[in-house]
């Protein structure tokens, strides 16, 4: 069963990375664990049901794109959600040159024509989500999966490509497909 569309610009990770954040998502036994073929750095999400003529013109903007390789790192894992957890991620340390192309990429996207929410960047990779209100035996276990991997880190990985993904969500979780590869030059 097939969902919505919905797009996104992000940095995919190289596999070793990819490889690190499957062998500690294996690790934790409660939620939604995301496929770690989908695991990538989200930029600016477009929306859900974005129109062909915005994805054009996002295509345009970011063919203009002038930036550089990025060195990252993975700094911890952390839980998002007010009140009971919601989403697992791990935490990419914010380089100052992510913060500076996520601002880039905004900004282009926003002389398109494409006016995006006003959200504050924490760069992350989802790992796993889980339902509203969970229950006491998911937070329980939650709890002792983060004081046992809580500050998984990686080593630095370097990023050469930002990918405008259109991606539907079926009941067995999304599926990305890239549109267009920007290398960062």
């Amino acid at each position: 069963m097939i969902g919505f569309m919905r797009a996104f610009i992000a940095l995919p990770l190289p596999d070793t990375i990819r490889d690190a954040l499957e062998d500690v998502q294996a690790r934790l036994k409660v939620g939604r664990r995301a496929d770690p073929e989908t695991f990538h750095i989200t930029l600016a999400y477009l929306g859900d049901n974005v129109p062909d003529r915005d994805l054009e013109a996002a295509h345009e903007a970011l063919e203009s794109l002038a930036a550089g390789p990025l060195t990252l790192r993975i700094d911890g894992l952390e839980t998002y959600g007010s009140g009971t957890p919601r989403v697992l991620v791990a935490a990419v340390q914010p380089d100052p040159g992510l913060m500076a192309l996520q601002r880039k990429i905004r900004s282009l996207l926003h002389g398109a024509g494409l006016m995006l929410p006003r959200e504050r960047f924490r760069p992350h990779v989802t790992l796993a989500r889980f339902p509203p209100g969970p229950g006491a035996g998911v937070e329980v276990e939650l709890a002792a999966f983060m004081g046992r991997n809580a500050t998984f880190g990686s080593g630095n990985f370097t990023v050469r490509e930002v990918i405008l993904y259109r991606s539907t969500l079926t009941g067995d979780g999304a599926i990305h497909r890239a549109i267009a590869e920007y290398p960062l030059l």
